[in-house]
């Protein structure tokens, strides 16, 4: 596996986005001072232009709760299918506006909150991410376990993907 940084900020967030936004859900953990960290499923709303990672929540959530007394997150994505993943840490900012709740707002959503998008308890995290790391395969999965083998019979090494640092 090849080895790349990516520090130039168009790019970063290019990657960032690439990756969150393709494999969506991942598990937010807060309270990192406290383990076990509360850990629960998120869906990404969207990897804004600043790479922003946004997801809507509740103030009823301990996620919340957690975030009020501390607001470092860890999040960690996972898309074994494609064998893509991505590890986050990051600040977290509680936003509560109505614009950017409608904008997030779809059906799928609407099954987490019964009230509708006009329940007052909905909130906005905005993840502000300080250090990524993720891996990513140049090819489909199966292609790449194929080369794994080869390589194992054959003694040759071929590049099976990247890992790498995003700084944003």
């Amino acid at each position: 596996m090849s080895q790349e940084n990516i520090n130039n900020k168009r790019e970063a967030v290019k990657k960032l986005k690439e990756l969150a936004e393709g494999i969506d859900f991942c598990f937010l953990c807060t309270d990192l001072r406290n383990p076990p960290f509360e850990s629960s499923p998120m869906s990404v709303q969207e990897v804004d232009e600043d790479g922003h990672i946004w997801f809507l929540a509740s103030k009823e959530s301990e996620k919340y709760k957690n975030l009020l007394e501390n607001n470092q997150a860890q999040l960690y994505f996972s898309d074994p299918s494609s064998m893509k993943y991505l590890s986050i840490f990051a600040v977290a900012q509680i936003v509560e506006d109505q614009n950017i709740i409608d904008k997030y707002w779809n059906k799928f959503v609407e099954g987490w909150f019964e009230k509708g998008r006009e329940d007052p308890n909905i909130v906005l995290f905005k993840i502000i991410p300080e250090h990524a790391h993720y891996w990513d395969t140049k090819h489909h999965k199966l292609v790449s376990y194929a080369l794994t083998l080869f390589n194992s019979l054959g003694g040759t090494q071929n590049d099976q993907g990247r890992e790498g640092e995003i700084r944003i």
